[in-house]
């Protein structure tokens, strides 16, 4: 600190002064103006954050999905679940009640 205060009041105080501001709007440059400042870093890495999770919750559907058609083709009590809740499908002799 005290340093900072012999070059404040000392000969080359117009130097430093100059050297601050210039320091200092380069600064305030980086964070604020243009288009690859702080913020709009920042606001980059919120929404590459929400698209990773978007993602990730679509490839769970997807999953969910595929283990879901995989029965389908494989289970036949599961294929006609699915046509008669579906499709409202039905055996011969059945009688089909729909309730909305």
């Amino acid at each position: 600190m005290v340093k900072l205060k012999e070059l404040w009041n000392g000969p080359g105080r117009n130097s430093f002064i100059f050297l601050t501001v210039i320091t200092l709007a380069f600064v305030f440059s980086i964070l604020f103006l243009g288009d690859n400042n702080l913020v709009n870093l920042v606001k980059v890495e919120f929404e590459l954050g929400r698209q990773q999770d978007q993602i990730e919750q679509y490839r769970r559907e997807i999953d969910e999905m595929d283990a879901r058609i995989d029965m389908l083709q494989h289970n036949r009590d599961t294929l006609e679940e699915f046509a008669r809740e579906q499709f409202y499908f039905a055996a011969p002799g059945d009688d089909v009640y729909i309730i909305e």
